[in-house]
């Protein structure tokens, strides 16, 4: 009976050594990763003319304690919309200029 329990109890042991063994390999030791340089992201967006679709095609890194994905798109369609906006009464206020500028000169 006591060899029977020693014989459970060793291959219990080993088996949670290898369990342990196969998890360490796969997701590693949990070491940190060293920070990224200033000035550097992961997500890219152009260095000038942003677009609503430059900010509706953000994608962002997947971690475990990251934001909601459903926050960050609601987020992120608003400032695209507004971005759209803001081009469009900018283009059409151009436009306008435009128009009015030569009409002036002739005055």
């Amino acid at each position: 009976m006591v060899l029977t329990l020693l014989l459970y109890l060793a291959v219990m042991v080993a088996v949670i050594g290898v369990v342990f063994a196969v998890v360490w390999r796969v997701f590693g030791r949990s070491e940190d990763l060293p920070p990224l340089e200033k000035g550097t992201t992961l997500t890219r967006l152009p260095r000038a003319g942003i677009t609503g679709d430059d900010v509706r095609s953000l994608r962002f890194a997947q971690v475990t304690r990251g934001y909601k994905a459903g926050e960050v798109d609601w987020a992120l369609e608003k400032l695209a919309r507004e971005i759209d906006e803001l081009r469009t009464a900018l283009h059409d206020l151009q436009a306008r200029d435009e128009i009015e500028s030569p009409a002036q000169r002739a005055e």
